[in-house]
C-alpha cells in the first residue's frame, strides 16, 4: 500500500461492492496499461440474511453492513481527490425497506450507495474479468455467482484490426438469475446434508437457468464452436484453493488459474462430500464460507451441466475491478480493458 497523503502520487479510484454476503472495497491508481490496487478491505456481513423471506433488510443486517461501510469510507477519505463509486446488489434489490438503509447509509458513513439492476451487475462483472478472456477463442460465459443472485454473459470475441477498435468481447445476451449461495443455502435450510439434497439443489438452480439455457440467440452464436468459461465469485475460488491443496488462501495462485473441468467436478463432490465441521476447519472455506459453499457449488454445477466445457478460468475480480476500469475509462485513463 501507498502513502495516501503523497502529493505526487495520481489520482485515485475507488470502488465499493455491498453484495447479500459481502461488503468490498477497492482503491486504485492507474498504470501503464491497466491499474495498481493501493487499498483493499472485505468483510462477510450477511446483509441479504433472511430478505428472501421477508422482503426486508433485518436491524442486525443493516448494522453489519454500515459498521463495514464505516471502515470502507474512512479508507476513501484518507485520498483526497478520490473517485469513488458505490454499489449495492441483489439483497438491496429486493429489500421493502432499501430507501430507508440507503438513507441510514448515508446519514451516519457519508456513503451514497447507488442500487444498480442486474444488466449493470452484469456488464460491470464483464468488465471486471473481460482481461482474463482468451481473444483466441471466439465465444465465452462469464457467470460470477453472488449471494442473492447469479449474473450470467454471452459473449463473442472481437477481432482487432477490423475497424470497429481494439480486440475485446461483445455482449451477445446476459442473464441474471435470482439464485444465489445465501438465499439457496436458506431455502434448504434444515435439508440433510446428503448427496440427494445436493441435486436437489442442483436441480432448482437447472430450472432457473432452462429459459436463458434454451435461448434461441445463444444456441446459435455458440453452436459447434469452440467456448471459454471464466467464473467468478467465493465459491469458485474458494474451490481453486481447495483444489491446489492450498495450505490457506492465497490470491495470486487463484486469480486466473485454469482448473480442467474434471477437477472442478471432482473437487466440488469433496467439498459436497465432506463432514461439516471438515468444512469448518479447511483454510480455503472456514466458518465465513461452510455453511454456503454447498450451495455455490449445486449452482456451479448447474452451470457446468447446461454448458459443458473442457475447462474453467478462475477469477478472484469482478464487479469492482468493473468499475474502477469504467471510471477510468470515463476520465481518458490508458487502461487496457476493452471498452463495453
Amino acid at each position: 500500500m501507498d502513502d495516501p497523503a503523497d502529493p505526487h502520487a495520481a489520482v485515485s479510484y475507488a470502488a465499493i461492492d455491498l453484495g447479500t454476503n459481502n461488503c468490498r472495497l477497492l482503491i486504485a491508481r492507474p498504470v501503464a496499461g491497466g491499474f495498481r490496487v493501493v487499498d483493499a478491505f472485505s468483510r462477510i456481513v450477511r446483509l441479504g440474511e433472511g430478505v428472501a423471506g421477508s422482503r426486508r433488510l433485518s436491524e442486525a443486517a443493516m448494522a453489519r453492513a454500515i459498521e463495514a461501510l464505516r471502515v470502507c469510507a474512512a479508507k476513501v477519505r484518507r485520498r483526497p481527490g478520490c473517485e469513488l463509486r458505490a454499489v449495492a446488489t441483489a439483497a438491496c434489490r429486493q429489500a421493502l425497506n432499501r430507501d430507508a438503509f440507503l438513507a441510514r447509509v448515508h446519514r451516519e458513513t457519508g456513503l451514497q450507495l447507488e442500487v444498480i439492476d442486474p444488466q449493470e451487475e452484469a456488464r460491470l462483472a464483464l468488465g471486471g474479468c473481460a482481461p482474463l478472456l482468451d481473444p483466441q477463442v471466439p465465444n465465452g460465459l462469464i457467470f460470477d455467482i453472488g449471494g442473492g443472485s447469479t449474473e450470467l454473459c454471452w459473449l463473442t470475441m472481437r477481432a482487432a484490426g477490423n475497424g470497429d477498435g481494439p480486440g475485446g468481447p461483445d455482449l451477445v445476451a446476459w442473464h441474471s438469475m435470482p439464485v444465489g449461495v445465501a438465499n439457496l443455502a436458506e431455502r434448504f435450510a434444515g435439508a440433510p446434508d446428503t448427496p440427494e439434497t445436493f441435486e436437489a439443489m442442483v436441480a432448482e438452480t437447472a430450472e432457473a437457468l432452462r429459459t436463458f439455457a434454451g435461448d434461441r440467440a445463444v444456441a446459435r452464436a455458440f453452436a459447434d464452436r469452440p467456448v471459454q468459461m471464466v467464473g467468478a465469485s467465493g465459491t469458485v475460488t474458494t474451490l481453486a484453493g481447495v483444489a491446489k491443496e492450498l495450505p490457506r488462501y492465497d490470491r495470486r495462485q487463484v486469480d486466473g488459474c485454469v482448473l480442467p473441468a474434471e477437477t472442478v467436478r471432482a473437487t466440488s463432490r469433496r467439498i459436497v462430500e465432506m463432514s461439516p465441521a471438515a468444512r469448518l476447519d479447511h483454510p480455503c472455506i472456514g466458518p465465513q464460507r461452510a455453511d454456503l459453499v454447498i450451495a455455490g457449488c449445486a449452482i456451479l454445477e448447474a452451470i457446468c451441466r447446461a454448458w459443458p466445457v473442457d475447462r474453467l478460468t478462475v477469477a478472484d475480480r469482478g464487479l469492482r475491478e468493473g468499475i474502477l476500469y469504467h471510471l477510468m475509462q470515463a476520465r481518458g485513463e490508458p487502461v487496457a480493458a476493452p471498452p463495453l
